[in-house]
Formats: structure tokens, C-alpha cells, sequence
């Protein structure tokens, strides 16, 4: 359940969340609120060269880092830890390779939003035609899916720096040639939905590697707070680069946003370039040149033979898919909602849920510590539909917006603890494989609920599908989480 683990799906399936150490780099298309997939590939996961403390747990003589000095029989020592278990779990940034690239995310969460809005506003200046926009989110579809699984297998089998450099470099150029045919007043929707196309290509190969990566930066106790920081990261990009975008184009021109978004993936570029080689481990060196159509099938297998990860993929599918209501909010915004006015409604409900993820980030000490991560994901998809039928009952705009901002909480809470079960459960050798598989996920859920929604929408009104998709995400993940207990037993080290 990534609103945000899509930007793998922001409505483009440029991505998601499932937000590892970064930012999604969406695709180059409308972005709804709601689905966040794969992180920017800025968050690359990996070492500094000069960096003894950012070692992940494949190493076993990684250091801790340092206690709190304060002494425990200071008042200032409660009030610190008290304030701790709620704010932000920042252990994670503790280790400087993580927090160097956490901090880089930030601007480039920013800048992949800009063009995610560049995209669709240039389609629509050219041919005047939504269902355009729509193709042009699908045109990426394809080459995001493909790419994804070989990505992986290709994650598992080479040194990632060498991918990710390769990948990055190319998502650089690509977004560089978005510039170019704008500030050349080329007007080919063809050769914008080509260039959409390779740049999904390129982020479906990245997208794997880099997150597999984050568990070589941090110990297992910390992933499940190393996802909450990349995924608040990826969020406020969500909300603030839509914004940023809206502001900068009356005054520097819709081109102008393309080169932003560029020039910042440059500086991830030179980030990527200064970091040390990250080859397979040792125990994975038997896998080297198994990166074609065997390793991905390979991937599938493990999955099918480990109940767990299986059911976390399932308990996203649920909820996204039956749960994520956005293809209704036009026309909630133009009838349920049009006394408050339909520009006010249509915004605040396609901000709600990513304003609520991050909320929920910034309060993840509250929950980042939890070891039962299943039982974390199977309350998290619970607390999602009950939100999404509380908004399906709302007639109050300002009650509904409440609820999908709650629906954000529990999407963050889920995400967190998905993308833990994912790095955790799975040896790394493997970790690439199982990535791409989580990117597919994530990219391809909120189009199914799109086409779900919508249909339901037209033929028993949006109020009422969005109710009963609420309903239907409650009862499924409870029937799952009785029948299949291994979800809602895992913890981390069982």
C-alpha cells in the first residue's frame, strides 16, 4: 500500500514508494496524490569510500552507533526521550553515507516533480485532450514493468554503483532531451511519450539496484526507519514540488522546469560517481551472469516458496487496488463536494493523503521501532479502508479531507514496514530480483483501482465505491491476516 511505496506509483508508475532512502522519481505525467512509488534514483544506497559506519547487515562487524551520553538521571534525559519516541526515528542519518544521501533526496524530490507536472501540462497545451495526459501515463507502463523485472536480476549479478551510475547518468540525459524539445518548441506528443518511455526504462533498471542497496547502509533494526525518512523525503516532494511548479511556470516557463529536474539529477550523477564499488557479496557471486529470463523467473520462485514476502506483495495489491479512490475525485469534486467550490475540493482531496504520509513520517518514532513488522502491515491496511470508508461517508469536505489524511498515516505505517519485511526477509543476492517485483507492484496497483473505481464510479455512483472499496480492504486483510498467519507473525529476526 505505497501512496507514496507510487510515486512506484504516482498515477505514472514513475516511482515509490515504497520509499527506501529517497525521493520517487516519478514519471513524467500527471501526479495524483495518493500512490507514491519507487524512490528518485538519487537515493542510490551506498557506501562512502571514507565511511566506516554505513554498513548494512551483511556486515556483522558493523559498529553501533553511539549512545546517548545524556545521563539517565537527568530530567533533560526523559524529556529527550520522551520527545524521541514520537518525533522522526533519525538513527538511520547517524551514519554519514546515509545521511549524505538522504539529504541529497531532498532537492531532487522536489525537481522529478516539477517535470511530472511539466509532462501533462505540455500534453494537454499540444492537443488539448486529457485522455492524452492518460496515454502519456501508460506510455511508460511497459517499458517501467520489463525493465523492472530484468533490472533486478541484473542487481543481483553486477556491481551495483556500475548500474546505478549507468542508469542515472541515462535518466539524466533523458530528462536534458525534455528540456531540449521544449525550449525548441518541437510540439511532438509522439517524441514526448518516446522519451517518457526510455526514461521508465531507465528507472525500472535503477530502481532495483538502488534499493536493494539500503540494506548494506544501515542494520536490520533500522530499515523500517530508514524507509520512513526517504518516504517523508519523497512525500514533501509529493505536496511541495506541485506547488513550487504551478508558482515557477507563470514566471520562468514550463521549459525551464525540465532543466531544474535535469540539473539537479546531475548533481545525483557526481554523487553516484564518488562512491566505492558494491559487488555482489560473496555468498552471491554464484549468481553472476544469471540476469536474463532464469534469474527473473528465479525471483519468482523465491517468492512463491516464502509465504511472507508473498503476502506482503498481496496485502498492497489489496489495499491499492480496492482501497485507492483517486479516479473519483474529479467527480467527487464536481458533484458530492462543488458547494465549497470545485477547484478547493479537487485540490485538498488529491493532497490529503500525501500531507497525512507525511505527518506520519515525522511522528514515525512512534512506530519505526516496532519489531512485529507483519502485524505492523496487517494494522496499517486495516486502519487504510476503515479511512477510506469514513470518506466514503463524508459528505463535509473538511471530514473527508480528515479521513484521507488519516488514510495517509496508516499508508506510511504500512510502506515502512513493507519495505522492512522486503529488505529483511530476503538474502541479498536476491534483494534486486525481489525489488523489481515490489516495483511492478507498486507501479501496476493503483492503475487497476484506477480502472476499478472508475468503472464502479460510473455505475453505483463515487460515493458509494468508495465506501465499499473501504469496506472490501477491512475485510480482506482480515480474512488474510486469520487464514495466513505467517504475515501478521513475522518480526524482525524470526
Amino acid at each position: 500500500m505505497d501512496t507514496s511505496e507510487s510515486s512506484a506509483d504516482n498515477g505514472d508508475g514513475r516511482s515509490e514508494s515504497e520509499g527506501q532512502a529517497g525521493a520517487a522519481r516519478p514519471a513524467a505525467t500527471a501526479v495524483p496524490a495518493g500512490r507514491t512509488g519507487p524512490p528518485h534514483p538519487a537515493a542510490v544506497g551506498l557506501t562512502d569510500p571514507a565511511d566506516t559506519t554505513a554498513v548494512g547487515p551483511a556486515d556483522p562487524a558493523a559498529p553501533t552507533a553511539p549512545a546517548d551520553r545524556t545521563d539517565p538521571a537527568d530530567p533533560a534525559h526523559d524529556r529527550r526521550n520522551g520527545w524521541r519516541r514520537w518525533a522522526m526515528d533519525t538513527r538511520p542519518l547517524r551514519r554519514p553515507a546515509y545521511r549524505r544521501l538522504w539529504s541529497s533526496t531532498i532537492v531532487t524530490a522536489v525537481g522529478s516533480q516539477l517535470t511530472a507536472v511539466a509532462v501533462p501540462k505540455q500534453i494537454y497545451d499540444i492537443t488539448g485532450s486529457s485522455a492524452w495526459v492518460g496515454y502519456a501515463s501508460f506510455a511508460g507502463l511497459l517499458p517501467l514493468v520489463v525493465f523492472a523485472l530484468w533490472g533486478g536480476a541484473i542487481a543481483d549479478s553486477v556491481d551495483r554503483r556500475t548500474l546505478l551510475l549507468t542508469t542515472n547518468t541515462g535518466i539524466a540525459v533523458t530528462s536534458l532531451l525534455f528540456w531540449i524539445q521544449a525550449v525548441t518548441g518541437l510540439g511532438s506528443v509522439a517524441v514526448l511519450m518516446v522519451l517518457l518511455a526510455v526514461q521508465q526504462a531507465f528507472f525500472g533498471l535503477n530502481s532495483p539496484a538502488r534499493q536493494a542497496s539500503i540494506a548494506r547502509l544501515v542494520p536490520k533494526e533500522e530499515l523500517a526507519a530508514a524507509n520512513a525518512l526517504g518516504s517523508t523525503v519523497m512525500q514533501t516532494g509529493l505536496v511541495a514540488g506541485p506547488l513550487l511548479a504551478g508558482a515557477l511556470i507563470p514566471v520562468l516557463g514550463l521549459a525551464e522546469l525540465y532543466l531544474i529536474d535535469a540539473l539537479a539529477l546531475c548533481a545525483t550523477v557526481w554523487a553516484v560517481h564518488r562512491l566505492p564499488a558494491l559487488p555482489p557479496l560473496a555468498a552471491a557471486t554464484a549468481a553472476a551472469g544469471r540476469a536474463g529470463l532464469r534469474g527473473i523467473v528465479e525471483g519468482f520462485r523465491y517468492i512463491s516458496l516464502h509465504q511472507v514476502l508473498l503476502l506482503s506483495f498481496l496485502a498492497d495489491i489489496i489495499a491499492m487496488v480496492f482501497g485507492m479512490p483517486r479516479a473519483l475525485f474529479p467527480q467527487l469534486a464536481s458533484t458530492t463536494y462543488a458547494p465549497y467550490g470545485e477547484g478547493l475540493a479537487l485540490g485538498l482531496l488529491f493532497a490529503a493523503v500525501p500531507i497525512g504520509a507525511v505527518l506520519g513520517g515525522l511522528l514515525s518514532g512512534t512506530f519505526s521501532r516496532a519489531r512485529r513488522h507483519g502485524l505492523m502491515v496487517v494494522v496499517a491496511v486495516i486502519a487504510w479502508g476503515a479511512a477510506v470508508t469514513g470518506f466514503g461517508l463524508s459528505s463535509n469536505l473538511w471530514v473527508a479531507v480528515a479521513f484521507l489524511v488519516a488514510a495517509g498515516v496508516a499508508d506510511m505505517v504500512s510502506m515502512v514496514f513493507r519495505g522492512a519485511i522486503l529488505l529483511s526477509a530476503v538474502t541479498d543476492e536476491l534483494r534486486g530480483r525481489m525489488q523489481g517485483v515490489f516495483t511492478v507492484v507498486v507501479a501496476g496497483g493503483p492503475r487497476l483501482a484506477d480502472v476499478l473505481h472508475g468503472t464502479a464510479g460510473s455505475a453505483l455512483g463515487a460515493r458509494t465505491a468508495v465506501t465499499a472499496g473501504g469496506l472490501l480492504v477491512v475485510v480482506s486483510i482480515l480474512v488474510l491476516a486469520a487464514t495466513m498467519p505467517a504475515l501478521r507473525r513475522y518480526s524482525v529476526g524470526a
